[in-house]
């Protein structure tokens, strides 16, 4: 178990990670999965004086802290969206500096794809690097165990098949992305579905969910037409009007409909969260 006190960056160990999903459908949370829980360890760096903080000064904050875990030679999971942008920017600096030397990324985006090799970010793929370091990513929604909501950038599923592959996954986030349970936000849980059909599987997510209360609805792009995924996929999302009463059991079951690609909640996976806030800089981890 880590020790937050030191906060010392995580070893360049690794470890392989499989996927398997059930084939048989379920239209009921009927299920529990029994899960051990790992205690929570939280650090707080707090700010001498009371600036005035943007949501940007926010998350270059807590994305400044994560790098501090990056080390020379290591393989590195580069998350999507805009916290994980100051961590490949924060990157990509350290490395035309010479303080960071033979890195290489495995970005979970063409968007991010294309910042890293815009500052000279040694590439890879998954298929040349199947076990990583570590994966830095922000984060959506943030419960009190360190599981978490994420893909609202569209990009869950290289998302998740990255940071399943890392041997550590630290996560940045402001304090807004803090929830007492998922779905808390009220905000969208992503769930990417093969384009044939997709209507079926949004009917059959929102039946799902009835009990919690659940809005399910076609991700549309800025023109108002379906959008797609770098996979060529649909995004249904998913709006709760009560918190997921067992994720464990939803993420089993969503994963269980057949065309169904990936589901945006990141069970067990992080091993550390930082939260940057108005007072402060927060870690918890694992």
């Amino acid at each position: 178990m880590a020790s937050l006190s030191l906060l010392s960056p995580p070893s360049t160990s690794s470890s392989a990670s499989s996927f398997c999903h059930n084939s048989s459908p379920l239209l009921s949370l009927r299920t529990r999965s029994l899960t051990i829980r790992t205690p929570i360890k939280t650090f707080s760096i707090r700010a001498q004086s009371a600036p005035v903080l943007t949501q940007d000064d926010l998350k270059k904050l807590a994305a400044d802290k994560a790098v501090e875990y990056v080390k020379s030679s290591m393989v590195l999971g580069l998350g999507t969206g805009s916290t994980a942008a100051f961590v490949v920017a924060k990157i990509g600096e350290l490395l035309k500096s010479g303080q960071l030397t033979d890195i290489v990324g495995i970005p979970t985006s063409k968007r991010t794809e294309e910042q890293a090799l815009s500052l000279g970010i040694p590439l890879s793929v998954l298929d040349d690097h199947p076990r990583l370091d570590l994966a830095i990513d922000g984060a959506d929604e943030v419960d009190p165990d360190l599981n978490l909501v994420k893909g609202r950038g569209g990009a869950l599923l290289r998302e998740k098949m990255v940071e399943a592959a890392s041997e550590k996954f630290v996560v940045v986030a402001d304090e807004t992305k803090l929830v007492t349970g998922l779905g808390g936000s009220k905000l969208a849980m992503p769930v990417e579905v093969v384009q044939f059909c997709w209507k079926y599987n949004l009917v059959r997510l929102k039946e799902l969910f009835k009990e919690e209360g659940v809005e399910a609805k076609l991700r549309l792009d800025e023109a108002g037409k379906p959008y797609v995924t770098d996979n060529s996929n649909y995004i249904v999302d998913l709006y709760f009007e009560n918190p997921i009463k067992d994720a464990y059991a939803a993420g089993k079951e969503i994963s269980s409909f057949e065309g169904v690609v990936e589901h945006g909640l990141f069970l067990d996976m992080a091993t550390a969260v930082i939260i940057a806030g108005k007072s402060g800089v927060e870690v918890k981890a694992k």
